[in-house]
């Protein structure tokens, strides 16, 4: 059965996808994988005035970022033969019939598609909340299209998942409600009855419903502000499921690998942005140097020296806290020296003008003895800390990190020396030793 496993993640391109939307995306497509089955993404745009062509193309670009591939995809407009074809047979049939109906704006007349219901209890196996039952006389005879060539929703989703070999339907626990009218739909067209998993809801930390700020934002809009793809897919399919292990960083690969609809919980996923950050500074640490590196470079558009990597991937928690770094923040300082006062450079010294002017210029001979090629942080830490100990290390490491940084807060000194060089180190231990002359 495995092989004959086939989810699909249906949007409506009415919106740009977003964390809470993607979500039952991300669990269909994590269980079709598991299975070695197929997944299908279909952009369900039956609402014809709402759906936009930039809202469709923000939803495969963020899927795309997320790794999210496919197997097939279909729009479901295309598809409007086909359902017209189903809708006359209904009629033809006897179960459904074309309804006049009296528009409330009291204009003339309408007709619109109405399914016979042959009001009888539906119960469904739900793999997260077990059998569920609808008493269906009280949906009484309901609209299944607005005319031959205009399907509702429930009508065209179930047509199409008949005709693309569904087996899985996953998706929100707010569509509970709608399966029964589906379910209805597809005995009278003669359809197999999929398997549905209703995933829990999703709310902010306070239990209220997802907004702009808590979760509703664009997938897209994330990735804009340095996040990483694999830290998203992990958070999310982390929200309303969890594995055996109950591990929680997870690569795209372990979350295949683990995935099953058994171990989708019943209660409602928190959305915390906070968490999501968490997620993205530990993907963050399990990046090679070289690919932070490349990503880093493509986020910013700048050059990224490589020595400065390992320092960066300890410290920031996004793309761009590193951006900034690098062009305003703690790692500015390595194109050019910062500017800075004499009082910063005095501050933490503990001594006077003439003693800091001293060990500075101590430091710079004892550095300028050392050959340029082993001009190492290991190196500059093993000749400089001994003295330093004995002196004092305020005196003589708070002046150094401030002459070579320029900054209050940097990397300390022997990392700064490192990091420059020792043609540089000494240039700039030279600019803060005049300014005390």
């Amino acid at each position: 059965m495995s092989n004959k496993i086939v989810t699909r993640f249906a949007p409506s391109p009415t919106g740009n996808l977003n964390l809470g939307s993607v979500r039952a995306g991300i669990f269909a497509y994590l269980f079709a994988r598991h299975n070695r089955g197929t997944f299908i993404v279909r952009i369900e745009d039956t609402d014809r005035e709402r759906s936009k062509k930039e809202y469709e193309d923000n939803t495969f670009d963020a899927l795309d970022w997320l790794g999210l591939e496919f197997d097939h995809r279909y729009r479901q407009s295309e598809h409007a033969t086909r359902h017209e074809e189903l809708l006359r047979a209904l009629v033809v049939e006897g179960k459904a019939y074309v309804s006049k109906e009296e528009p409330q704006d009291g204009e003339g007349r309408s007709e619109v598609i109405r399914f016979k219901n042959p009001n009888k209890t539906i119960s469904f196996d739900d793999v997260v909340h077990d059998v569920i039952s609808f008493d269906t006389t009280e949906l009484k005879d309901f609209v299944i299209a607005k005319s031959f060539t205009e399907p509702l929703f429930h009508f065209a989703v179930v047509a199409d998942d008949w005709d693309e070999g569904v087996t899985h339907v996953v998706r929100g626990e707010d569509h509970i409600s709608n399966t029964p009218r589906q379910i209805l739909i597809g005995e009278a067209l003669g359809a197999p009855q999929p398997v549905y998993a209703h995933l829990p809801l999703i709310t902010g930390p306070d239990r209220t419903k997802l907004s702009k700020r808590k979760g509703a934002k664009a997938i897209t809009a994330y990735r804009e502000e340095g996040y990483l793809p694999e830290a998203l897919l992990n958070f999310d399919a982390l929200l309303g499921w969890h594995p055996k292990g109950g591990e929680e960083v997870l690569t795209k690969a372990e979350l295949i690998e683990q995935f099953t609809l058994e171990r989708v919980q019943k209660s409602p996923a928190i959305f915390d942005e906070e968490k999501l950050l968490w997620f993205n500074r530990e993907h963050i640490k399990l990046l090679s140097d070289e690919d932070f590196a490349g990503r880093l470079k493509q986020f910013t558009s700048t050059s990224v020296n490589q020595a400065l990597v390992p320092l960066l991937k300890e410290r920031v928690q996004t793309l761009s806290e590193a951006s900034e770094a690098l062009k305003s923040g703690e790692f500015s300082f390595m194109d050019e020296a910062t500017a800075y006062s004499k009082e910063l450079l005095l501050r933490e010294a503990k001594a006077e003008e003439v003693q800091v002017l001293l060990h500075l210029t101590k430091v710079a001979e004892m550095l300028g003895a050392l050959i340029t090629e082993g001009f190492t942080a290991e190196k500059v830490r093993e000749v400089l800390y001994p003295y330093a100990s004995e002196v004092g290390r305020a005196t003589v490491l708070w002046p150094m990190r401030v002459a070579l940084s320029g900054m209050e807060k940097s990397p300390d000194p022997f990392t700064l020396a490192g990091l420059l060089g020792k043609e540089k180190t000494l240039e700039r231990l030279g600019k803060a030793a005049s300014m005390l002359q």
